[in-house]
């Protein structure tokens, strides 16, 4: 698959539960016709297949260390060149990288999500466009408690635990900093209709409709 352009790449950040999903989807679903993917940070945690359960259950996984961000990128870089690549298939049940993978084909817009995607100097470098989803750190919560209770069977105690100890520190530390660097601030995510409408008419503008 050859193009004269260089695939269009969008990076969508923001806190658990802020809303960043939504917004990714909300582009995504604004190009129906177009050739477009989304490529999640989440995918590329780290594979500790060579640690035992125990130490694996420890794992912060809102932290920069979780994740193969040099894989990450060494796929980006493919499917600037219009390469598929094998994306990796993480397994949360036995919290390593499962033996699968998923065929991605090249795409000529591509939306990063993550909560970290900002945090490196050369993944920024490589995106046309930044978005920051900013959300009150009080919807925050309770969207994670209402999803994790409902979808992952997670106890309350257990899920305010970890946002305390967890979460809610990693935040602040590694993923509200990297707010400066972005091009977009969305408050309120998915809810945010002229934010997102803005965003889409830049995209048109870069695939030059």
């Amino acid at each position: 698959m050859m193009t004269e352009h260089k695939p269009i790449i969008i990076g969508v950040t923001g806190g658990s539960g802020s809303g960043k999903t939504s917004v990714s989807h909300a582009i995504l679903n604004h190009f129906p016709n177009h050739s477009i993917m989304m490529l999640e940070h989440d995918s590329y945690y780290k594979d500790q297949s060579d640690l035992p359960f125990e130490e694996r259950l420890k794992t912060n996984y809102d932290h920069p260390f979780a994740f193969d961000t040099d894989l990450f990128i060494e796929h980006l870089h493919k499917l600037l060149n219009y390469e598929a690549v094998e994306k990796p298939v993480y397994d949360y049940v036995a919290h390593t990288r499962s033996e699968q993978v998923e065929i991605q084909e090249p795409k000529e817009v591509i939306i990063l999500e993550g909560i970290l995607i900002l945090a490196d100097e050369r993944l920024r470098n490589m995106m046309d466009i930044k978005v920051y989803v900013d959300t009150d750190d009080d919807i925050r919560i309770i969207r994670r408690i209402k999803r994790d209770i409902e979808e992952r069977g997670r106890t309350l105690d257990s899920v305010i635990n970890q946002y305390l100890t967890v979460v809610k520190p990693m935040y602040h530390q590694f993923i509200e900093p990297t707010k400066r660097y972005a091009d977009v601030v969305v408050p309120e995510g998915g809810q945010n209709h002229v934010a997102i409408d803005l965003i889409n008419t830049k995209i048109d503008t870069f695939l030059g409709n």
